[in-house]
């Protein structure tokens, strides 16, 4: 024996879209909109037609009641013969049915059907007899009616009821008129529903269009993955509309870039952003890994413009690019020194063959003075910048950029006055953000003096055209001062222009030329970068000119428990 099974679907029917819905929702409203108002004005049209033809009959009724002509036929012996023709005639202009006048007993003198003459009146008279004019609805000769009945008076005889007169529409009449309009009520509304069907099926067109299809559920769902996404994402997101302004801002965009929570809404340009970051965050065109720079971060920036017809606004990406940043500074460092080795191994080969040379030649005296010689110059300098500066940091730093300066021909010294004991510096004051300061600082020094890179000659001085400058060099102060750690690098390059010196902390300043080896993009970030982290560790950053005729950077940093003293 098999049991039937009932069959499953292979899938199961998709719940109407969310515009489908709206859309079958208002064409029901509209219908019973519609049906309503034309329910409504069928009634009030019936009753408008039943109230047009009781007011017409009356007016007609009480016209002929009080004509003299009516009256004076009621007191011939034959009112037929007068009143007949003027009943018809005024039937036609009047617009009514039937026009009777008639005896007090009933008796008819006119009426539209000659056959009906002389017969008794279908209908109440009574109310009449007694001078009064009311409104029926009755059964006639030609059919239900409304018809009004009034007295007719005869002033000769002390007002007394000579006659009656009854005038209707029927009730055929009043429905063919009803139909005519109801016909026009009809295809106004048919007229309507289709008009709002339209408008209902182009807007519900343009919500599809909007939704994707999707239906209640599957948009909020949306919602729900959309408000997950963006406070589970650690990377920034930030919407901006057509107007530049915030419509959408993620917790990591928030703290990238220092905004508070009222920020949606509101315009980039009131955001409190650094320029150069608030221009690239409105920009037009898309951004591909554009670096800016905020109070405490380097950030990496990507930008698309959402359009559809319309700029519609833009869809920007943050990324912290800080540490990234200072890893990247260290490498360069790290660089540098292994390229100092590398040099600094290369002479002393050089130097280790000349010694050899010289002793094999016989001249040992030679080879012991040049030998002790190198040593001495090479130790001085160690010995100099190991005796004034204890941190070890900063003195690797000093060491390194200065085998790195004399491989370019370039000399970098320390001054006199320059000493940091050991231990000096505060645990919160990194040395990742010593290395970006000082490093930085002598790198700019160093391409601002070193020789020319194509010719290798020294840069002619400014004032004299054609007298070579003396050798480039750049000086170093490295101590503390008042409670303060007192950076300061000197060089004798050409210095920097009056009016490039408010922008030379702007992020992409830069006074090298693009080359080959070192394109235009990535350039001056370095000024931008040590001006960051003087500023995160409460410090000061000045320029003015140095003695030798070139630029002077001073970085006074705070040292939180120290006191000593010394002259800047």
């Amino acid at each position: 024996m098999h049991l039937a099974l009932p069959r499953t679907p292979w899938r199961l029917r998709r719940p109407r879209s969310l515009a489908g819905q709206l859309f079958a929702m208002q064409v029901l409203l509209v219908t019973v909109v519609v049906a309503g108002c034309a329910l409504f004005a069928y009634a009030s049209a019936g009753r408008q037609a039943k109230e047009t033809a009781r007011r017409q009959t009356t007016a007609v009724t009480t016209a002929v009641a009080d004509s003299p002509a009516v009256i004076a036929a009621a007191r011939t012996a034959d009112p037929t013969a007068v009143l007949q023709p003027y009943a018809e005639r005024l039937r036609r202009d009047a617009g009514v049915d039937f026009v009777v006048v008639m005896a007090p007993d009933g008796t008819r003198w006119t009426h539209p059907e000659p056959d009906a003459i002389g017969r008794t009146y279908l209908g109440h008279t009574g109310r009449a007899l007694h001078g009064e004019t009311f409104t029926e609805t009755h059964l006639g000769v030609l059919g239900p009616s409304v018809r009004v009945i009034a007295p007719v008076r005869d002033p000769a005889h002390g007002d007394r009821v000579t006659a009656l007169v009854s005038s209707g529409i029927t009730v055929a009449a009043i429905s063919e008129q009803l139909r005519d309009q109801v016909l026009a009520l009809l295809g106004v509304a048919a007229a309507a529903l289709a008009l709002g069907g339209l408008g209902t099926y182009v807007i519900n067109a343009r919500l599809r269009r909007h939704t994707h299809g999707m239906n209640a559920a599957e948009l909020s769902r949306m919602h729900d993955y959309h408000q997950a996404a963006l406070h589970a994402v650690r990377e920034g997101l930030l919407m901006l509309d057509g107007r530049r302004r915030v419509s959408l801002i993620n917790d990591g965009a928030r703290e990238l870039l220092g905004v508070a929570d009222d920020a949606v809404g509101r315009p980039v340009a009131e955001l409190g952003l650094p320029a150069p970051l608030a221009t690239a965050l409105t920009a037009p065109g898309p951004l591909i890994d554009a670096l800016h720079l905020t109070d405490e971060r380097v950030l990496v920036v990507n930008s698309a413009p959402v359009s559809g017809g319309e700029h519609r606004g833009s869809v920007i990406t943050l990324r912290d690019h800080t540490e990234l940043q200072a890893l990247s500074g260290e490498l360069d460092s790290v660089r540098g020194f292994t390229e100092a080795l590398r040099s600094q191994a290369h002479e002393a080969a050089n130097r280790l063959h000349t010694v050899v040379s010289l002793i094999e030649l016989g001249r040992a005296d030679e080879a012991v003075e040049f030998a002790t010689a190198e040593l001495e110059l090479a130790q001085a300098l160690t010995d100099q910048v190991v005796g004034a500066v204890a941190e070890p940091v900063l003195a690797a730093l000093l060491l390194g950029k200065a085998a790195q300066a004399n491989e370019h021909g370039a000399e970098l010294a320390l001054t006199a006055d320059s000493r940091i004991d050991d231990g000096l510096l505060p645990p919160d004051l990194p040395a990742r953000d010593l290395v970006t300061v000082l490093g930085n600082l002598i790198d700019n020094a160093l391409d601002a003096a070193a020789p020319d890179a194509t010719s290798g000659a020294a840069p002619p001085q400014p004032d004299n055209p054609g007298v070579p400058a003396a050798p480039p060099k750049v000086t170093v102060t490295a101590r503390s001062d008042g409670g303060e750690l007192l950076l300061r690098v000197a060089d004798n390059g050409p210095g920097v222009p009056e009016e490039s010196a408010a922008e030379i902390f702007r992020r992409g300043w830069s006074s090298k030329r693009p080359t080959a080896d070192a394109p235009a993009r990535g350039r001056g970030l370095g000024l931008a970068l040590v001006q960051q982290a003087v500023r995160r560790n409460g410090g000061t950053l000045t320029l003015d000119h140095a003695p030798d005729g070139g630029a002077r950077f001073t970085v006074r940093l705070p040292l939180p428990g120290t006191t000593d003293g010394g002259a800047s």
